[in-house]
């Protein structure tokens, strides 16, 4: 099998990777802030890990993912104040809404879904260890912090100049910046808006909340031990978020908290990075709206490597777009009744196609090389059934190559409600062939009864028109077939002509 090298942000190096135990690698993917509904930019992360999860799958390993759910911080507490309620009444629409998102786009389910506020006992024995330790403090605001001058690690994993740290100043705000390396807050004191939204509890150093950095250690070393294999997340969390992880940690158990680290870029907007406190956020509902496929999602996502920036552009999404109809009107071809085969080489072509695709996603998730992999197989299935075979073998080939491609991407447009619908309609003579062919439709619908009700009008009337096409073809009056084309595509459908009819898409 194949050596499997991943980047570790640790050592700014791609490391051969593999689980402690060779066989289950024990994963902590750091999940939203539930304040808001999640944006592309987070989602940019959460499919970064998604490919990460498929390919350790593909290696052959298990994965025992866990993802938290912050639903305690101060954003949240702020909102649930703001609107007079509980951070409980803020944070549980906003978790059923990352779930509806995420499974819209084909991330797969983690094995744990913690939330902070489950764990708050857990939270409360790690900072009892760490003032056991003597690394860390309660202040004169009753707070307790961590003191980061006492333990000699810090700052290791984003390369923090030991010379920026400011041992003994204290910053409470769960963010800061890399000017700001001080001690930072474990467990807050309660102030009286936390107890108003139901954000305190008590401990023995008095009441109060855990601090953001707390709530992923307590939850990661609970579900996964003390020391992880694979600790990801954007690139925004390697300082503060994961160097104080890595401290509170390993100051508690005096062992190496996580043996890799993963890191994916951001997504930028007009080459800003998308972020809700800059105004350019996007959501999975934006793109069901615009009836943009998970498909498509993922398919642009993976054009660009999880270590580069990604800038997304309506470009990028349309062409995208089209990339994974190609996929679609190859299962469709493979399908319809009149394939009748193709030849001996398609079991070749996809055993090259999933060589190469392992093989790009075992060196450092290289997406664009796989997705490179994929179409070359794409453009040599279809020239193979355009030779017509007749070898019924290469058709269950080529079908085990889409589904190979599903489970390592997931860019294969979903053939259910809410992906795609595909319709057969009787055919006419195709006049330029002269042979039998059949009409296949497929229609992107919306995620509920009135996305598939205006699906099955246009259904019919670009089948309407695509019959009055075929039959100016048939009495050879090409003008007039060519003005329907355009008429038809002008509503946004792709036609492709093929010897075994027409197939007609629409946002795959």
């Amino acid at each position: 099998m194949a050596e499997f090298r991943l980047y570790n942000t640790m050592s700014r190096t791609i490391e051969p990777f593999a689980p402690a135990d060779g066989s289950t690698v024990r994963m902590y993917t750091c999940g939203p802030t539930v304040y808001n509904a999640a944006h592309l930019g987070n989602f940019r992360t959460f499919l970064f890990e998604d490919l990460l999860r498929r390919a350790l799958q593909l290696r052959g390993w298990h994965v025992r993912q866990v993802m938290n759910l912050t639903d305690v911080d101060d954003k949240i507490i702020d909102k649930a104040a703001a609107l007079g309620t509980t951070i409980d009444a803020v944070t549980a629409p906003v978790i059923t809404r990352f779930h509806e998102d995420r499974r819209y786009l084909k991330i797969q389910d983690a094995e744990a879904y913690p939330r902070a506020t489950d764990y708050i006992a857990a939270m409360i024995d790690l900072v009892a260890r760490l003032l056991d330790r003597g690394l860390a403090y309660q202040a004169d605001d009753r707070s307790v912090y961590f003191a980061i001058g006492r333990f000699p690690g810090y700052g290791r994993l984003s390369h923090l100049d030991r010379r920026e740290i400011k041992a003994g100043a204290r910053v409470a705000q769960d963010d800061y910046t890399k000017e700001n390396a001080q001690d930072f807050a474990l467990w807050k004191a309660a102030k009286p808006e936390d107890e108003r939204v139901g954000a305190a509890w008590d401990a023995p150093w008095g009441r109060g909340r855990p601090g953001w950095h707390l709530e992923c250690s307590a939850m990661a070393l609970s579900l996964l031990g003390e020391t992880l294999d694979l600790h990801c997340g954007a690139v925004d969390l390697i300082f503060p978020h994961h160097e104080d992880e890595i401290a509170q940690s390993e100051g508690a158990t005096g062992r190496t908290f996580a043996r890799h680290w993963c890191h994916g870029e951001f997504l930028l907007t007009d080459g800003v990075k998308m972020a809700k406190r800059v105004g350019n956020v996007r959501t999975v509902a934006d793109l069901r709206a615009e009836r943009i496929s998970a498909a498509a999602v993922r398919h642009v996502m993976y054009n660009t490597h999880y270590r580069q920036e990604l800038n997304l552009s309506e470009a990028a999404l349309e062409a995208s777009r089209r990339g994974v109809l190609r996929l679609r009107e190859l299962a469709d071809r493979l399908d319809a009744p009149t394939t009748v085969g193709g030849t001996v080489a398609m079991a070749a072509a996809v055993d090259e196609l999933e060589q190469r695709v392992r093989g790009a996603l075992f060196d450092d998730l290289n997406a664009p090389q796989a997705l490179a992999a994929v179409f070359d197989f794409v453009h040599g299935a279809n020239a193979d059934l355009d030779r017509r075979g007749q070898d019924r073998a290469a058709i269950d080939a080529a079908r085990r190559g889409l589904e190979f491609i599903e489970t390592a991407l997931g860019i294969v447009p979903d053939p259910r409600a809410g992906g795609v619908i595909r319709s057969r309609v009787p055919a006419l003579a195709t006049g330029e062939a002269g042979d039998a062919g059949e009409t296949v439709g497929t229609v992107g619908a919306g995620a509920d009864g009135d996305g598939e009700a205006d699906a099955a009008v246009l259904r019919g009337w670009v089948e309407e028109r695509l019959q009055a096409r075929r039959a100016a073809r048939e009495r050879r009056d090409f003008a007039a077939a060519d003005a329907i084309r355009a008429e038809v595509e002008a509503r946004g459908v792709t036609i492709r002509d093929t010897g075994a009819g027409t197939t007609w898409t629409l946002a795959g």
